[in-house]
């Protein structure tokens, strides 16, 4: 192959790669590590600069003979466990020959156009069954539950409704969180006992950006400034327009049928928090498009994480038992990354949702705003408590490394 077809054909895959990972939700420094690594690999001087809606690309020989620079403009990404998994198999299939590069970029393309895994069915299942299930781990009552649970599938036919339309799309988080409150509010006319603040987090928790916050401190953490500020602020934004399409929704429902007498439900015993872990564990392997075979280490993620954290907060107090839940999780998924030569994001993700204290953030964006209490144990200074989660999260995982570095830069 001649130098220049040769270098094309590098430029090309990292081009390809870089976009695909990007899609799939990578965060930008270990973007940036793995597509370094690959440069390095194909003999190429690179750089990149990563950020959730662009991305930069520097390529030129080892000679400097040819030099290519490639920026376009992209949209943030959703998290595709199964994807990142395929790809990651085919770089590693790549650096040990056994595919030439043609055979990559015709692979990527097949990864890129491969239908959902779990179809429409188990998606709408598992958006219920999220809500339901968080609404169990707050400890709320069993009519908070079932009614989290049946909005959380009319959630997602808005998602689905969205697919479709660019008109909804826009407005898809501010309107799910004004149409569940409504529907909440409603529902007191028949079932007095529910806590309607409660039910519309639990129905909108999909929405809840804890995972991003998370992600964008770890970015700042790591010394990416650009892309973290920019993950953070748009998850502040997706909170922001949750939490008025909630407080619109009721002070609408309130006008149409008044205010109706809250009273208190008998709150789901301690142990069901095991069941509620269950559940939402494998709810998130279908929203994240686990693969089958990685679905039990994911479901055990979920539970190291949780119950490691538990545990610890009964010694250390919420924020610090975090860290240690954190580091806990950071382990096990490095030693899975080792053992199964795989990312150690795919079950590092599964299991930090359980610990993002995303949905601490809106009930103190609720109760400094309102006066309201969602819970009646909300603890004072809730706000300041989430943002020390937060950081007891991304140290945990940042330790973690240190103690067992993870084999794979994804």
């Amino acid at each position: 192959m001649p130098q220049s077809d040769d270098f094309y054909q590098k430029r090309r895959f990292i081009i390809r790669l870089g976009k695909a990972l990007h899609k799939l939700g990578t965060t930008a420094y270990r973007l940036e590590d793995n597509l370094l690594n690959i440069a390095q690999f194909l003999q190429l001087r690179a750089s990149f600069i990563i950020a959730p809606t662009s991305l930069t690309f520097i390529l030129s020989d080892d000679d400097d003979d040819q030099q290519y620079n490639h920026l376009v403009r992209v949209t943030p990404g959703e998290i595709d466990l199964g994807s990142l998994a395929r790809i990651d198999e085919l770089v590693d299939e790549l650096i040990s020959g056994e595919r030439t590069l043609t055979e990559a970029i015709e692979r990527l393309d097949e990864i890129a156009k491969k239908p959902p895994p779990y179809g429409f069915i188990l998606t709408f299942l598992a958006f219920g069954a999220s809500s339901g299930a968080f609404a169990m781990l707050m400890h709320t009552g069993w009519n908070d539950v079932f009614w989290s649970t049946l909005l959380g599938f009319f959630v997602f036919i808005l998602v689905a409704w969205s697919e479709r339309s660019r008109r909804i799309t826009e407005v898809l988080e501010p309107l799910a969180a004004l149409l569940t409150a409504l529907i909440a509010s409603a529902i007191t006319l028949i079932d007095p006992s529910i806590n309607v603040p409660m039910v519309i987090l639990s129905s909108i928790i999909a929405f809840i950006p804890g995972l991003s916050l998370t992600v964008g401190l770890s970015e700042l953490a790591a010394r990416h400034l650009m892309s973290g500020t920019a993950r953070i602020m748009d998850g502040i934004m997706v909170l922001f327009k949750l939490y008025f399409g909630g407080v619109l929704g009721m002070a609408l429902a309130e006008l149409m049928w008044g205010k109706v007498n809250y009273v208190p439900p008998i709150n789901t015993p301690a142990w069901t928090s095991w069941i509620a872990v269950t559940i939402l564990s494998i709810s998130l392997i279908i929203l994240f498009r686990a693969r089958k075979k990685d679905a039990p280490w994911g479901i055990i993620a979920g539970y190291i994480a949780y119950g490691v954290s538990v545990w610890a907060s009964g010694y250390l107090g919420v924020a610090l038992g975090a860290f240690v839940g954190a580091f806990a999780l950071g382990l096990y998924s490095n030693l899975f990354s080792r053992l199964m030569n795989l990312p150690s994001s795919i079950v590092r993700l599964l299991g930090l949702v359980v610990l993002v204290p995303g949905s601490k953030v809106y009930i103190g964006l609720n109760s400094l705003v309102s006066g309201q209490k969602i819970l009646i144990d909300v603890p004072t200074g809730i706000g300041s408590q989430a943002f020390l989660i937060f950081m007891s999260l991304v140290a945990g995982i940042i330790f973690s490394n240190v103690a067992i570095p993870h084999r794979k830069t994804l």
